[in-house]
C-alpha cells in the first residue's frame, strides 16, 4: 500500500462526534465527483472512505446512498458512492444549505459548527480529493479541486485553522486546480491536525533519516576534499625536496629547513601538525607550513 493509502486508512478509523460527522460528510461530498441537484457522488480508491460517506450522508441528511464496487483484483480500483436519484441528491444539498443553483460552488462555513469541525471537514476533503507524496520522494500534500473559487476557499480554510503558517498554495493542472502544502514540518503538522499522527511520525522519521544521511555525506565529502588537498600539497613538497636533493643543494638549506625536508621525505603521509610534533623543537601547524613554503620557494629558484 502507498503512503497516501495508509494515511487515508488511518483517517477512516476515527470516530468523530455528531457535529464533526456532518462536517466530515460535507467535506467528502462537496469535494467529490459531483455536487448538484442532478447527482451527488464521490469516487475514491478507498472503500472505507466510500462507506464513511454513505454512512454519514444517511445519518446527517437522511439520504440513501449507493456504493458501487468494481469486480476486479486491481488494488487501485475506483469505487463510487452516489445519492440514489435526484430526490436523495436534493436531501444532501438541502442538509448543507445548498440550493444547487449557485453561480459558483463555494464552501458553506455554516456547516462547520465548532472549532473541532474544521479538522473533520478537512479530513473529509482529504479523503475525497487529497493525496500525500511518500516522504522518501518529497514532502507534499495536495487536493485536486475542479473549481477555482472552491480551491481558493479551501486554501483559506487551511490557512486559517492553524496557528502556524502552512502556506497553502493554489496552482492550475490539466484543467483543474491543486491546493497544496509543501515542506516536511508543514505536511506533518497538517497530517496531525487531520488526525493522522502515525503518518506524520513516519514522515518525520524519514526526514530525520534523510537529514542524517545528507549530513554524513557532506562530512564525508568535506573530509575527502581535505585529504585530497593534503595529499596534493604533500606530493608537491616531496617533489620540491627531491629537486633540491638531486641538484646537490640540500646542504645549502638552513638546519631547520633541512630537518623538516628530511621528515617530509620520510613521512609523506603525515599532516602538518604531525610533522611539527616530530621535529627536535616541536612546531605549530602554521610554523611547519611557513617552513615548507620556504623550501618550495628555494626549489623554485633552482634552474
Amino acid at each position: 500500500m502507498s503512503f497516501a493509502s495508509d494515511t487515508k486508512k488511518e483517517l477512516c478509523k476515527i470516530k468523530p462526534q455528531r457535529c464533526c460527522r456532518k462536517a466530515e460528510c460535507y467535506g467528502l461530498l462537496l469535494f467529490g465527483r459531483s455536487f448538484s441537484p442532478q447527482a451527488v457522488s464521490l469516487t475514491t480508491e478507498s472503500l472505507a472512505a466510500a462507506h464513511l460517506a454513505a454512512e454519514f450522508a444517511a445519518e446527517v441528511a437522511g439520504a440513501v446512498m449507493d456504493i458501487s464496487v468494481p469486480q476486479t483484483s486491481r488494488k487501485d480500483a475506483v469505487c463510487t458512492v452516489s445519492a440514489v436519484g435526484e430526490e436523495q441528491a436534493a436531501k444532501v444539498l438541502a442538509c448543507f444549505g445548498h440550493s444547487g443553483h449557485e453561480i459558483s460552488l463555494r464552501i458553506g462555513f455554516a456547516n462547520l459548527e465548532n472549532d473541532c469541525c474544521h479538522a473533520a471537514f478537512l479530513r473529509g476533503v482529504f479523503l475525497a480529493c487529497g493525496t500525500v507524496t511518500a516522504p522518501e520522494r518529497e514532502y507534499r500534500l495536495e487536493f485536486a479541486v475542479p473549481y477555482m473559487n472552491l480551491a481558493n476557499d479551501l486554501a483559506g480554510c487551511i490557512r486559517d485553522v492553524l496557528e502556524i503558517d502552512l502556506e497553502p498554495r493554489v496552482s492550475r493542472r490539466k484543467g483543474a486546480f491543486v491546493v497544496y502544502v509543501k515542506g516536511g514540518s508543514r505536511v506533518a503538522d497538517l497530517l496531525t491536525f487531520l488526525g493522522a499522527p502515525d503518518a506524520a511520525m513516519e514522515l518525520l522519521q524519514v526526514r530525520m533519516l534523510k537529514d542524517l544521511r545528507n549530513m554524513v555525506n557532506r562530512q564525508t565529502n568535506f573530509e575527502t576534499a581535505n585529504l585530497e588537498k593534503t595529499a596534493s600539497a604533500a606530493a608537491q613538497e616531496v617533489l620540491a625536496i627531491e629537486k633540491i636533493r638531486s641538484s646537490g643543494k640540500l646542504s645549502a638549506l638552513p638546519d631547520d629547513l633541512r630537518e623538516l625536508a628530511s621528515l617530509r621525505l620520510q613521512y609523506p603521509e603525515m599532516s602538518l601538525r604531525e610533522l611539527g610534533q616530530q621535529l627536535s623543537a616541536p612546531l605549530s601547524r602554521s610554523g611547519v607550513h611557513h617552513r615548507l613554503q620556504r623550501i618550495l620557494d628555494f626549489a623554485e629558484k633552482i634552474r
